[in-house]
């Protein structure tokens, strides 16, 4: 595989959401994305591989795909391996590791796949296994189907490279981007959080509103690869895609820490002046002045934090106060409990399918603009 090399490049996220990634990855002009279970696949070469990871914001980890062969014992597996063209995309000087998948296929250890594959580098590329390595060389037997892949992203992406501080069940960076979309937020209106926690919600979208890449502070597994080429790379990251927002971001939150902690985020993101926090209870929350827009919140529910039957007082004076302060705006709220959802009192539209979310399954839950 060459630097121009035509291959398939596969974006993971939250199985649900794939629809919602496909779509981003259209708007950001790439050919013919296809949503398929778990992700998104598209064609390309390594530049389009280092372009996905810097600009795309919806995808937890990009795999290029290296081969795909049919395996029904392990004998089979370390012959076929061995024909991998190892050597045109990982360097005999870089560590890697191999993490292997098995599912419906009579190869069904997964470890004894990962040794087979691992052998079958060392022996012909002579690069050192480490089961620290940055470099992963992932293997997912399916039916019988094993398809060879590398890690292009190393550390998972919604790690943005700004965030020090987090709060207590945090939503992660890539999630709240495509709840955002879903919210049919675009970057040219208002945003506020009012349990704003770290400030992940406010900080990709003033990132958004401000077309921020949001890969610009982090490193790349891809850059310890055979296919890299540093000055393109370099050249890539310097275009600058920002402009001055057309509308801040706001957030809120009772807790004088997590204000502290948002702010500091920001600051270190590079959104500062795009962004504004305040300590506020739910019930001292008002309609920044201007056009109206969306708010958009994560709030505590069931056993992620606190007692259910407890949180239902905070949903109803949420509801309240965004019935009587915020005409106009649309809100969004990410829940588990469809009940606690219900008590805020808000006209919903149909919510949208549940998603993994920290051990639970969560749904958005949208309104029209409010009356």
């Amino acid at each position: 595989m060459t630097k121009n090399s035509d291959f398939e490049i596969f974006l993971a996220t939250v199985p649900g959401l794939e629809p919602v990634l496909c779509a981003e990855i259209r708007g950001k002009g790439f050919k013919q994305p296809r949503a398929v279970p778990g992700g998104v696949v598209i064609r390309g070469g390594w530049p389009e591989v280092w372009r996905a990871n810097l600009w795309i914001r919806g995808a937890g980890r990009i795999l290029a795909r290296l081969d795909a062969f049919r395996v029904l014992h392990l004998a089979q597996l370390d012959g076929r391996a061995r024909h991998v063209a190892w050597g045109s995309v990982l360097r005999p000087d870089v560590p890697f590791r191999v993490e292997a998948s098995c599912s419906g296929s009579r190869i069904y250890h997964s470890g004894a796949a990962a040794e087979r594959i691992e052998a079958a580098i060392r022996d012909r590329l002579g690069a050192p296994a480490s089961s620290e390595a940055e470099v992963v060389v992932r293997a997912r037997i399916e039916h019988d189907l094993c398809t060879i892949s590398v890690d292009t992203s190393g550390e998972l992406l919604h790690k943005r490279g700004y965030k020090e501080a987090v709060n207590r069940a945090p939503m992660r960076e890539t999630m709240a981007a495509l709840f955002l979309q879903q919210c049919g937020f675009d970057g040219r209106e208002p945003v506020l959080d009012p349990m704003c926690g770290s400030g992940t919600f406010v900080i990709e979208a003033a990132e958004i509103a401000a077309r921020l890449n949001p890969g610009r502070f982090r490193h790349f597994a891809f850059e310890k690869l055979a296919t890299f080429d540093a000055e393109a790379w370099q050249r890539m990251r310097e275009v600058r895609s920002g402009r001055i927002p057309a509308a801040r971001c706001y957030g809120s939150d009772r807790d004088a820490g997590a204000v502290t902690m948002s702010r500091a985020n920001a600051e270190r993101a590079g959104v500062a002046d795009g962004t504004e926090f305040q300590q506020r209870t739910i019930s001292d929350v008002v309609a920044p002045a201007g056009p109206p827009g969306l708010v958009i919140a994560n709030p505590p529910y069931g056993t992620r934090i606190g007692d259910r039957t407890a949180l239902f007082p905070l949903y109803r004076a949420l509801g309240q106060t965004l019935m009587s302060r915020f005409a106009g705006w649309r809100v969004g709220i990410v829940t588990s409990e469809v009940m606690l959802a219900q008590a805020t009192g808000l006209p919903f539209l149909p919510a949208t399918a549940p998603v993994p979310h920290g051990g639970l399954r969560v749904s958005l839950f949208r309104t029209g603009p409010l009356p």
